[in-house]
């Protein structure tokens, strides 16, 4: 993906399962924008998780796909969330070509018994949930290339606040997020815009002192928060006509979308070549007779295994 090819504000082409980039030239600052539909519905309907498991499923998958846009990289980015919490763990995943896929993992004794004695499961808080634990972001670029890895506290009330306030802290870039994720028409959709300052040599040299600066940044933030949780994750409202109806004064610039699509990594030979390594208690558990049902933990495919697989 390219910022360099901006395009004109097109309409009604793009609406899901795409990241817009774009810039805003009067306030120099630049954004991306992320809309997940029909791929993300696809990820979470392949599992069979509570609602309340599958709406933090949509939320880092949307996270996983915003931070990643942010980065030049060829290979894998991974947000990994590991708590001591009833959800103890959440991942979301996205190659360089857009491939996306997440899943989670949670103790149904203990989630059950957190729903059933909340007057309103849907408001339970990420700290009953997750409990305490942490976020990390990597980035694996193959075994030639040393893995870069970002690890921050879970902090705030949401996962959305955990992000900015890694971004705001440990990278020290002034963050703005607004996010949204939830069922619409029976699919589930996700979406998210975020606005960050453009470094000093990549920022409008017009923006002029600090104070001006800072002008531009209340004022963007006011406009963010006009935007609802329904219009971001609104089928009838296309990316690009969002963004111009909320940024359409600050010299909006956008690029070329990119586009995502559910794609499982797995294959037999991977499972094969991961049995292979478990010590041989481990193996003679998993299998029953001469053969072992496997399953991929992201996009919920079955493999059989047998003995003589692991000889070959």
């Amino acid at each position: 993906m390219s910022e360099s090819d901006n395009t004109t504000i097109t309409v009604g082409t793009n609406t899901d399962n795409v990241i817009q980039t774009f810039q805003l030239d009067s306030s120099s600052l630049r954004g991306r924008m992320v809309r997940l539909g029909s791929e993300l519905d696809d990820i979470i309907t392949a599992h069979d998780y509570p609602e309340i498991v599958n709406q933090l499923v949509a939320e880092t998958m949307g996270l996983a796909s915003c931070l990643a846009s942010m980065l030049k990289y060829d290979g894998i980015f991974t947000l990994q969330i590991q708590t001591d919490g009833p959800v103890n763990m959440l991942v979301a995943d996205q190659t360089s070509h857009g491939h996306i896929r997440a899943c989670a993992n949670y103790n149904e004794d203990d989630l059950n018994k957190l729903i059933n004695s909340a007057s309103d499961p849907s408001k339970l808080t990420i700290q009953e949930l997750l409990g305490k634990g942490y976020m990390a972001f990597t980035v694996d670029q193959g075994p030639e290339t040393d893995r870069y890895q970002g690890i921050v506290e879970l902090k705030g009330a949401s996962l959305r606040e955990s992000v900015q306030h890694y971004f705001n802290q440990s990278e020290q870039i002034g963050s703005g997020i607004k996010m949204s994720a939830g069922k619409v028409d029976g699919i589930w959709r996700a979406g998210i815009i975020m606005l960050q300052h453009m470094p000093e040599d990549e920022a409008n040299p017009a923006g002029g002192a600090e104070n001006t600066i800072e002008d531009n940044w209340r004022r963007t933030m006011i406009l963010l928060g006009t935007c609802t949780e329904e219009e971001l994750i609104s089928p009838e409202l296309d990316s690009q006509e969002l963004l111009f109806r909320l940024f359409h004064e600050e010299e909006l610039r956008v690029f070329e979308p990119w586009v995502l699509k559910k794609k499982c990594r797995c294959s037999k030979d991977k499972f094969i070549n991961a049995v292979r390594l478990m010590p041989e208690d481990d193996i003679n558990h998993i299998f029953k007779g001469d053969s072992a049902e496997v399953k991929c933990e992201f996009c919920s495919k079955n493999y059989t295994i047998s003995k003589s697989d692991l000889m070959s």
